[in-house]
Formats: structure tokens, C-alpha cells, sequence
């Protein structure tokens, strides 16, 4: 079993690749410290499900690393890269490299949902109308959606399609590594799963690397190679569910083994009989 590390690095991994290194890591909304000195790496190809109580910050790690957030202490190195020695030309080379789902979709309401995939083309490349269109409804049936909703508003969907579409939007610019906030917030059972199979398999088809923030235990346990959970603004376990499952911190003992968690797993073990 891997044992967690102070700084949230799992001594599983020995020398993979670190994509996403934070450290020491401060951010503080007035007096209030959400991170508080946090450390946390993600490796390349995995699937890392962040997890933690009902307004720890969860989030805030993700923004923290878009520069969404500022951040009070800490560094934070995307691809190598500290992000605060990033000039805007090569701040933006980095963007584009990194795609993002944001809980509940945050599609504009405003445009269609060719338009909202088009988005960060728009932005970031100098392509043809054509080729975008062209590019858009690819990225449409990459997640699992037909062409004939292209031209449809946000309000005409369900709540999983917009999903779907909140992450071909993410996957527009091929990137390398995907932020994904709530995924299967506000899915049904059934819907929640069959995301989390997309995410699975998309990862294995284009090499992802996931940061996943969740309080789904279902995605925890299906599809993420590794957890990490944030406690009192750090990471106060990391690794597999195994390492999760065996944690003593008392937080963890009842989201990985309350009721839902037991059921889950009888559920699971059910399903495999």
C-alpha cells in the first residue's frame, strides 16, 4: 500500500512525471486561510480525485492554479514552469495547454453550443469559421453528443449534456491536462456513471492528465488512480482508495466508510457477483 507523504507525494510513484507541483502553498480570503501552507504533486496520466469537506476550499486549489485566485505564500509549476516568472506570451503558450470544466457547466447562455465550444479557438488560435465549425462538432461527438446540437442554446439541454458540452469545450484545444470542478454535480446516478466512463475513457484515449475535484464517491472509486484530501487548508492523505480506506484521520474514516460509502461498495460488490 503506498504511504502518503507530508507534502501530499505518494512514495508509489517513485520518479514519475510531476505535471502539476504545489508548495507550501497560502491563500486566504480576508482572515480566513482556505490553504494554509498546502503541497500537492499530480503526475502525468493519472486521474487525481481531490476531495474534502463541504466548503474546505476545494475549488479554490483549482483557481489558485489558473490564476483565478491569488495566492498569498507558495509556489505552484505547471509543466516545469513557476507560474510566477511567466511573462503574458508564455503564460498564455501554458494556458493552451490546459483545459477546464467549471462546476455546473458555466456555459454561456448567450451563445450556441458551437459557439460556446469555438470559445477558447477563439481566443487562442487564428482558424478558419469553417474550420472551427468543423472542429467544434468533432469535439461535440468526442463526448458523446450528435451534431444536430450544435446550433442549440444551453437553456435547450439537460444538465448532462451540458456537462458533456462544458468538456468538449475543455478538450478544444487538445490539451494536456484537464481541470474538471463537480463533473457529476447535479447528475443522476445513472448520468454520473456514464460521465465518469467518458472521463475514463477519454483519459486513456488522449493521454490526459485529470485533476478532478469531487465529493462523488462513485468517480472516487471507478475512475481515479489517486485521491487527495484537503483537511484544515493541506493535504492530510494522498494515494490510492486503499490508502484512503485505511486512513485514521477522522474525517476520512466517515466519508470512506459512512453509510453512502458502504453501500457503495455492497452495491459494487453486487454488481461483480
Amino acid at each position: 500500500m503506498a504511504q502518503a507523504l507530508p507534502n501530499g507525494h505518494d512514495s508509489a510513484h517513485g520518479e514519475r512525471e510531476v505535471i502539476i507541483r504545489v508548495r507550501d502553498l497560502v491563500v486566504a480570503f480576508g482572515e480566513r486561510r482556505v490553504m494554509n501552507g498546502l503541497s500537492l504533486d499530480v503526475y502525468r496520466g493519472e486521474i487525481l480525485g481531490f476531495v474534502g469537506a463541504s466548503g474546505a476550499g476545494k475549488s479554490v486549489l483549482t483557481r489558485t492554479i489558473l490564476g483565478l485566485v491569488p495566492k498569498q505564500a507558495g509556489t505552484i509549476e505547471v509543466f516545469g514552469e513557476n507560474l510566477d516568472g511567466l511573462d503574458p506570451v508564455r503564460r498564455k503558450a501554458l494556458e493552451r495547454r490546459w483545459g477546464v470544466l467549471f462546476q455546473q457547466g458555466a456555459l454561456f447562455s448567450s451563445l450556441s453550443v458551437k459557439q460556446n465550444v469555438q470559445v477558447p479557438m477563439r481566443e487562442y488560435l487564428k482558424l478558419s469559421d469553417r474550420l472551427m465549425d468543423e472542429l467544434a462538432i468533432l469535439k461535440l461527438e468526442m463526448v458523446g453528443l450528435k451534431p444536430d446540437v450544435a446550433d442549440k442554446r444551453p437553456s435547450e439541454l439537460s444538465g448532462g449534456m451540458i456537462k458533456r458540452v462544458a468538456l468538449a469545450r475543455a478538450l478544444s484545444l487538445d490539451p494536456e491536462v484537464v481541470f474538471l470542478d463537480e463533473p457529476t454535480s447535479g447528475l443522476d446516478p445513472i448520468g454520473a456513471q456514464d460521465f465518469d466512463e467518458l472521463i475514463a475513457t477519454l483519459q486513456k484515449t488522449l493521454g490526459l492528465t485529470v485533476f478532478m475535484v469531487t465529493h462523488d464517491l462513485g468517480s472516487l472509486y471507478s475512475v481515479c488512480d489517486r485521491i487527495a484530501a484537503l483537511g484544515n487548508g493541506q493535504v492530510i492523505a494522498a494515494g490510492p482508495i486503499e490508502t484512503m480506506l485505511a486512513a485514521e484521520d477522522p474525517w476520512l474514516q466517515s466519508y470512506f466508510h459512512g453509510k453512502r460509502a458502504r453501500k457503495l461498495v455492497g452495491d459494487q460488490q453486487a454488481a461483480g457477483a
